[in-house]
């Protein structure tokens, strides 16, 4: 029903023009005028060629006998085939502008396009699959060359953290040996000959005191500065500034500060009073906490973002 309404006008057009040449053949085409008009003409002698001599007629062939008079008259009689009559402009122009049915020129040309657009519609997705998989792979080498430098990275500062280690260790190590060095030759103590193992004033064979402590110092035990009551413990890094705390009281104690030093050397964050101490004046721990955030220490950039340790003072009366 869709394409009979879709086509309509078509339809009309096509019955009206077949309607009109049907009309003009009942009109014109299918009568003869009445009487016949007789035959006309003259009579030939009967023959096979266009040449011949003789004045007698040559006896019928055996393979072509001859038409008697009544096939002759019949064929005669026997109407000549239709002639085709010629279509009309306007038959013409509705032949040509019906759309009954496709044609099949139309249908294969379809067909192909269609054929071409689902190859083309195949190698564009054929395209895109492997641009996709090329640009996973460009990620994947991506991510593998950024882990391979991140790992150059990590073993690369781990090779400078342990060189700085050794280094700060052989440094350690000198001045423990300096220090050594000048105990046993100086000040009458400690020569080469002497047969001494140890020194103190507790038990055992040791050598009671500090690594950074002074070999001809009177004090011993935890803290033993450098001669003036301050000492430290901060790996790989060297004092530059150890104010001494400002305490004008009238008792003697050791106050241990735990101290968080930043790369370029300040002190961060003290808190003082902590394992080690012997005290617990509130002036000595204040003055002592005072004292630790005016320190400084050496920079460096290879050492953590906040790196702890200690700082001990010891308050002696005069």
């Amino acid at each position: 029903m869709d394409y009979i309404k879709e086509h309509r006008i078509g339809l009309i057009g096509t019955i009206v023009t077949h309607a009109i040449v049907l009309a003009l053949l009942l009109f014109f085409g299918f009568f003869t005028k009445l009487p016949l008009p007789g035959e006309e003409g003259i009579l030939v002698n009967f023959g096979d060629s266009e040449t011949g001599f003789g004045a007698e007629e040559p006896a019928p062939s055996e393979t072509a006998p001859i038409k008697d008079q009544e096939e002759m008259q019949a064929e005669a009689k026997t109407p000549p085939p239709p002639v085709r009559q010629v279509a009309t402009p306007v038959e013409k122009e509705a032949l040509m502008t019906q759309d009954m049915e496709k044609t099949v020129a139309l249908e294969s040309a379809k067909k192909k396009k269609e054929i071409e657009k689902a190859k083309d519609l195949e190698k564009e997705k054929i395209l895109n699959e492997k641009q996709k998989e090329e640009q996973l792979e460009r990620q994947r080498l991506a991510e593998s060359d950024r882990q391979r430098l991140a790992e150059i990275t990590r073993q690369k500062k781990e090779e400078e953290q342990k060189l700085a280690l050794a280094a700060a260790e052989k440094r350690k190590a000198g001045e423990i040996n300096n220090r050594a060095k000048n105990a046993f030759g100086g000040s009458g103590q400690g020569s080469a000959d002497s047969k001494s193992t140890g020194q103190g004033v507790t038990y055992g064979a040791g050598n009671q005191g500090s690594p950074q402590g002074t070999a001809n110092a009177e004090k011993y035990g935890p803290g033993g500065g450098v001669g003036n009551g301050t000492s430290y413990s901060l790996d790989g890094r060297s004092g530059l500034s150890l104010p001494k705390p400002n305490y004008p009281g009238n008792d003697e104690g050791i106050v241990v500060v735990q101290v968080t030093v930043n790369k370029a050397g300040q002190v961060t964050k003290a808190e003082a009073g902590v394992k080690g101490s012997n005290t617990a004046d509130p002036d000595m721990i204040a003055a002592a906490r005072k004292a630790a955030l005016q320190a400084r220490f050496n920079a460096d950039e290879n050492a953590p973002a906040f790196q702890v340790g200690t700082i001990t003072y010891r308050f002696v009366l005069d």
